[in-house]
């Protein structure tokens, strides 16, 4: 039994006439009625009751005909389904994301994304550079964010953003009000710091920052993420060397300084697997706001 001989039957029954439901369907008679013949063979039942004048369903016939709608609706609602997948208008995202990209606007790329194809359920993941990379190459993700490249086989990585570091100061330090901070004068202060095991891309990034401007920071406090940083610098508890995208926090007791090396900068990339052709995964690519290349 396939689909075929399912349709050519709801024809015969809607028609009661092997002729006239042969011509429905653009077929010769012949290959009907031998279609019908192959499917009550099938099934082990009849499905008509037939004589020379007349055609009608069998009890069984007119069961089956509610039976046979059903499923070729259901048939038709899959094939619709599978193509607007095929198409990326439909099935899920998996983003993988730091915290942080929230404040590098990836909530409005989401949702100028999810106005575009209102069918596509966008799942978000929280999990640092390392975890995305092992995510993408488990298939767990389709797109990840990062701010550190690690070779891997089959990640390809683009680079979304890159932005100045800033000093975070209580707004009660007394350089809070300068408009630009030279480095040298934070030797002696608290630092606020991932630990090197967590993110070793920034902390030696901030280390580097400091030592050409002359000396080694002394790291108070280490905490996992930017947010929380943020939020023991508003508390009085040390000072720290954050990327500018921070100061949309607007912390009320917080600023947000130029420092005087912008040598070393914060870099953001997208990243996924490029055994991953998925049209959906490529939809979202093209809604990013990535920098162009340059000669473009």
């Amino acid at each position: 039994m396939n689909l075929k001989h399912l349709k050519y039957f709801v024809m015969v029954a809607e028609e009661l006439h092997f002729g006239r439901a042969a011509k429905r369907l653009h077929i010769s008679q012949p290959p009907l009625s031998m279609s019908i013949q192959q499917l009550e063979s099938n099934l082990g039942f009849s499905l008509f009751i037939r004589n020379n004048k007349t055609v009608a369903l069998t009890d069984a016939g007119a069961l089956f005909y509610k039976e046979a709608l059903t499923l070729l609706r259901h048939s038709e609602d899959m094939r619709q389904i599978g193509k607007r997948v095929a198409r990326g208008m439909l099935g899920n995202l998996r983003i993988g994301f730091g915290s942080s990209m929230l404040l590098r606007g990836l909530n409005n790329v989401i949702n100028a994304f999810q106005l575009q194809h209102p069918h596509i359920k966008v799942l978000l993941k929280e999990m640092n550079s390392s975890e995305q990379t092992q995510a993408l190459k488990q298939e767990q993700i389709n797109i990840g964010f990062v701010h550190s490249l690690n070779s891997e086989p089959d990640i390809v990585y683009r680079l979304l953003m890159s932005e100045d570091f800033v000093c975070c100061l209580p707004k009660s330090h007394p350089l809070a009000s300068e408009p630009v901070i030279d480095l040298a004068l934070l030797e002696n202060e608290n630092f606020v710091l991932f630990p090197r095991s967590v993110a070793p891309h920034y902390h030696d990034k901030i280390t580097s920052i400091c030592v050409n401007a002359g000396f080694s920071p002394y790291i108070a406090h280490e905490i996992h993420n930017w947010l929380t940083i943020v939020e023991v610098v508003e508390a009085g508890l040390g000072i720290a060397l954050v990327p500018q995208s921070m100061q949309n926090l607007k912390k009320e007791n917080t600023c947000f300084i130029k420092i005087n090396d912008n040598s070393i900068r914060s870099e953001t990339y997208c990243i996924w697997n490029s055994n991953d052709s998925s049209i959906l995964q490529q939809n979202f690519l093209e809604a990013l706001p990535f920098p162009k290349e340059k000669g473009s």
